[in-house]
């Protein structure tokens, strides 16, 4: 192959996708990891595409690398973010065991709880209180707080989590795409979430639709591990598996509650 039809196809793939990992360009290209990051060097260098840690993303997607203040995202796609967590909510059944991660999406889940035979572990201490005020059983894991999430992390968080096995779990995410997965600004949030993930039955991601296409610094999960509920999607953005939410794929629109139970 030619370097610029090898180019051409690198940045065809990126935008379809529109992000991609390096180790996803050496596989599916067969071709070597210096050759990968030398074309994306170039590419980005041409403005074709935009490099970033571990990968390459299509020109206009965005990159996050840190985490805005809970206070600020509080707010945000509201009416979006309201209509996601009811419809996690009602998937919440008598004795359910389960993880609620931190996050503004996911806090919202607990306005709209009617089971009341239920426990929770969570990393949010916001959650905890509003959770217990309620009158739910609720587990806190010890560790550090962050301050801009309000989330608690770190190796002994991460520990106390590996004693779990949930029936279901519910988490937030900075970014979804085909390349990116699931991911997070911040590595000791990103090992928290996967740690939960593998220690849980039935896995949802809370996500509205501007998560779509974004990405940031660390992946937690693929996108093919957990399932993805939201209010608006589009199967151009991660593919056709993805859009069958009607036949058990990885997709459940909040809207279309009432259809689906």
């Amino acid at each position: 192959m030619l370097t610029e039809e090898r180019l051409q196809t690198i940045q065809n793939m990126i935008e379809r996708r529109k992000s991609a990992s390096i180790q996803e360009l050496v596989e599916e290209l067969d071709i070597s990891e210096s050759t990968v990051r030398r074309d994306l060097t170039l590419l980005h260098q041409q403005g074709r595409i935009s490099k970033v840690r571990g990968g390459a993303m299509a020109c206009g997607s965005h990159y996050s690398a840190e985490d805005d203040p809970v206070s600020s995202r509080r707010d945000r796609n509201l009416e979006e973010k309201q209509a996601i967590a009811r419809y996690a909510a009602s998937l919440i059944r008598p004795h359910d065991f389960i993880f609620l991660d931190a996050g503004t999406t996911t806090e919202w889940i607990i306005d709209y709880l009617s089971e009341r035979n239920v426990v929770f572990v969570t990393n949010a201490l916001t959650h905890a209180r509003k959770l217990s005020q309620m009158g739910y059983t609720t587990y806190i894991p010890g560790g550090e707080f962050k301050a801009a999430t309000e989330a608690v992390v770190g190796e002994e968080a991460v520990e106390s989590l590996r004693k779990y096995n949930f029936t279901k779990g519910f988490w937030g995410t900075n970014g979804v795409s085909p390349g990116g997965g699931f991911s997070t600004p911040d590595v000791k949030e990103a090992i928290m979430k996967k740690t939960a993930m593998e220690h849980c039955a039935e896995r949802f991601v809370l996500c509205d639709s501007s998560k779509f296409s974004q990405y940031s610094c660390v992946k937690f999960g693929e996108i093919a591990n957990a399932v993805i509920i939201t209010t608006e999607f589009t199967k151009e953005i991660l593919g056709d598996e993805f859009y069958d939410y009607e036949t058990g794929g990885k997709i459940r629109l909040a809207a279309a509650a009432a259809a689906l139970h």
